[in-house]
């Protein structure tokens, strides 16, 4: 993700990424200021088209047809940050959840350090093969400690492997009796929710916004586009072009943002910083287990 200081304004202004939708559009820009030309040339220097000319008309519908344009694109803008923000909120959840598993673990078994350690191996191991698992890319120079023994035992459904190995660990030293039926019930709950926050992240990236609302809003936008100089050439005369470029720009950026961020777990620059996430939770499930289990008050 990338981080910047909204402050500083007039540096987000100027600056480019390979992000930006005025790198990626730009080819298209420049058809679509060629396009407006030739409808310049076509309609005003050869066929010496006025505004008393029936073509003139179509700016009237192009106006209701530009509202009905907004609201498409203020609807799409929307449901595609409400995906990226869920998505968000569920790893925040799992930054919430660790934390609160790992005390516990830490209180209950702080006569049983070794115990204790190998269940916060597996607690810190989660969240990146959770982030793996999302962006199906390697995390394995991200993590600061050696999992490649874990990591081969997963054959599957990573994230659930680790959560059963997490299951039978604590389901052993209840046999041992060393964690009681209440603080299981506990313990399995909050491992429930592991589950539920990687099933969360999983609707997100397999549900994409349907094909055909997406199909139609970029044809939409591509045909408005078009029928903007033809509409208003004719009394607007050569400032048609740039102005046609930047109406495409606008609208077209909106769609291409909208794509980006409803799908946040592909660790491009505007999506949740999965791995950063998990190094933090890797460095407060080591923190806490380092924390002294006896404090004299």
């Amino acid at each position: 993700m990338r981080v910047y200081n909204t402050k500083h304004f007039l540096k987000i202004l100027f600056s480019l990424h390979k992000s930006d939708t005025l790198k990626i559009l730009f080819p298209t820009m420049v058809l679509v200021g060629i396009y407006s030309y030739g409808i310049e040339y076509l309609e005003v220097e050869y066929l010496h088209l006025t505004t008393k000319s029936a073509v003139s008309n179509v700016g009237m519908i192009h106006s209701l047809l530009g509202f009905v344009l907004s609201l498409l694109l203020v609807f799409r803008t929307n449901t595609a940050y409400d995906r990226w923000w869920e998505g968000r909120k569920l790893w925040g959840k799992l930054v919430n959840d660790t934390r609160n598993i790992a005390i516990k673990i830490n209180m209950l078994l702080e006569d049983d350090r070794q115990n204790a350690e190998q269940i916060a191996r597996y607690l810190k191991f989660f969240p990146h093969f959770l982030a793996k698992h999302l962006s199906k890319e390697s995390t394995r120079l991200a993590l600061d400690e050696d999992y490649s023994e874990i990591e081969k035992s997963l054959k599957h459904h990573g994230p659930s492997e680790i959560i059963i190995l997490l299951s039978y660990k604590l389901n052993q030293l209840k046999k041992e009796g060393k964690i009681s039926d209440v603080e299981m019930v506990y313990l399995d709950t909050q491992l429930s929710g592991f589950l539920d926050i990687c099933g969360g992240c999983e609707r997100i990236k397999n549900t994409p916004i349907p094909y055909s609302y997406s199909s139609f809003v970029k044809k939409f936008i591509i045909l408005y586009v078009l029928a903007l100089p033809v509409a208003y050439v004719i009394s607007i005369g050569l400032f048609m072009i740039p102005l046609t470029v930047f109406v495409y720009y606008v609208l077209m950026s909106l769609e291409l943002i909208a794509e980006e961020i409803e799908d946040p777990f592909n660790n491009d620059e505007n999506d949740i910083p999965m791995e950063t996430i998990a190094q933090n939770i890797e460095k407060n499930v080591h923190q806490i287990m380092g924390l002294k289990n006896k404090i004299n008050l």
